[in-house]
């Protein structure tokens, strides 16, 4: 067989009849419309990625573990509480609808490195705060770094990783549930090693996002080639012209609607969930575990489900399956929450990987790199918009009921429509399809 790095020589007829073959460091290198970049580059970018998904909800599962003792500490009220885990669906759709121009503005690298410090001032800054008007500030800070970055994830991975998109999304997702988990897991033992004070306890999880922050700066500060070439087409990507509308596109309302059902689902897992086991009879620090185990288990499923998904034309029974896991799920917490406890924490995290399904869907349901920003900003800030009322009416329905009959019961009533909207986004179309038809 014949090497295909040898060099050619004028005498042979295939040499003149074929063009020289890109030089190519890694997979993404040969494919039309990007650039060669370096593998350190491509290391330094997956590094970055991995570190920014573990940070980016250890802000919220910590609070869920330690949400007794801040209500307690910051004398909340119920309804309050309810309050506090509406807060992040809120700032993910407030300040996530910002990021595309950011990123148009700044680079997404960029954006996503101040997240990252966002997140580290945050966590830092609100246990020692003072009261919950400055709570709730510092919160929103780290919120707030939080939301760009997961609009923005989506997008670096399509930029970076075009011909992996299934498998660096699973990557990515498996580093965001695992953040997730060791928070819900580690928090309450942390605060018991640290002293008891729920202060340290929240605060600890500073030091994580700080390391988070390096990789990006050394990403957003390289000067090489590759580096240079991925920021000339960040540029020329700005201004191509604009993708189409998308909120005259069925798929892109469907994806929202996906992803805001889901996201009420999960975040009133991580807010409730242990209080849940708690009222059960279940101690304070197996509650912790259980959640852990929820959330733990995104990091086996996120990575095989959008590698799945990517195989597939249509992400309908994924959808279902999942629907189903959650459902039997909320029946065991209804009827048994304290016999059954870790058969159900297992099958609700099974049907919380809906996330990482919807993130891959996000950069399915487009062909280019500017409709992919497009849509996940829209996807993501439309559906965190839809996910607020969930955690608060939750924590109302729990404080004048006396127990978990409605608030569960509400939760698994919103797994229908989830699955219905799922199916429908699930669909093999592109925003782009549709905006041909209209055309």
């Amino acid at each position: 067989m014949p090497d295909d790095t040898r060099t050619q020589t004028p005498s042979d007829p295939q040499a003149r009849r074929r063009p020289p073959r890109p030089a190519a460091t890694d997979r993404t290198a040969a494919l039309p419309g990007t650039r060669p970049h370096t593998v350190w580059i491509t290391r330094l970018v997956m590094a970055a990625i991995v570190l920014a998904a573990l940070n980016l909800r250890p802000a919220i599962t910590s609070l869920g573990a330690l949400l007794e003792e801040t209500r307690e500490g910051l004398h909340m009220s119920g309804s309050l509480a309810g309050v506090l885990t509406s807060v992040p669906p809120l700032c993910f759709a407030v300040f996530g609808i910002a990021a595309p121009r950011l990123a148009r503005r700044f680079g997404p690298g960029a954006v996503v490195c101040a997240g990252m410090v966002a997140i580290a001032a945050g966590l830092l800054i609100r246990p020692f705060a003072g009261g919950t008007p400055g709570f709730l500030a510092a919160s929103a800070l780290a919120l707030m770094g939080i939301a760009v970055s997961n609009v923005l994830m989506p997008v670096i991975v399509k930029r970076y990783f075009p011909d992996r998109v299934g498998s660096m999304t699973g990557l990515y997702s498996m580093a965001l549930a695992l953040g997730t988990a060791l928070a819900a897991a580690a928090t309450v033992p942390m605060t018991e090693a640290l002293g008891g004070s729920w202060r340290t306890g929240l605060a600890v999880w500073a030091v994580v996002a700080v390391l988070a922050v390096l990789p990006w700066v050394a990403l957003i500060r390289d000067r090489s080639p590759a580096a240079e070439s991925e920021r000339a087409d960040a540029a020329a990507g700005s201004r191509q012209a604009p993708p189409p509308r998308i909120t005259r596109s069925p798929t892109a309302w469907a994806l929202a609607c996906f992803f805001g059902l889901q996201a009420t689902g999960a975040y009133i897992t991580m807010g409730w969930m242990p209080q849940i086991f708690r009222d059960a009879g279940v101690p304070a620090s197996t509650a912790g575990v259980l959640l852990a185990v929820t959330m733990v288990m995104g990091v086996p499923l996120a990575f095989v489900i959008p590698r799945l998904a990517t195989r597939m034309k249509n992400q309908g029974p994924i959808v279902i399956a999942l629907g189903l896991c959650g459902l039997t799920g909320y029946s065991g917490l209804f009827f048994a929450p304290a016999a059954g406890s870790w058969v159900w924490a297992l099958l609700l995290g099974i049907s919380n990987c809906a996330f990482p399904l919807a993130l891959t869907m996000i950069g399915m349901r487009s062909r280019t790199g500017a409709g992919v920003v497009r849509l996940s900003a829209f996807a993501q800030s439309t559906g965190y918009l839809i996910s607020i009322p969930g955690p608060l009416l939750v924590g109302v329905l729990y404080q004048h009921s006396g127990g978990w009959g409605l608030p569960i019961a509400l939760m698994a009533g919103l797994l229908v429509p989830q699955i219905a909207v799922g199916v429908l986004a699930g669909r093999d179309r592109t925003i782009e399809d549709e905006a041909a038809v209209r055309n």
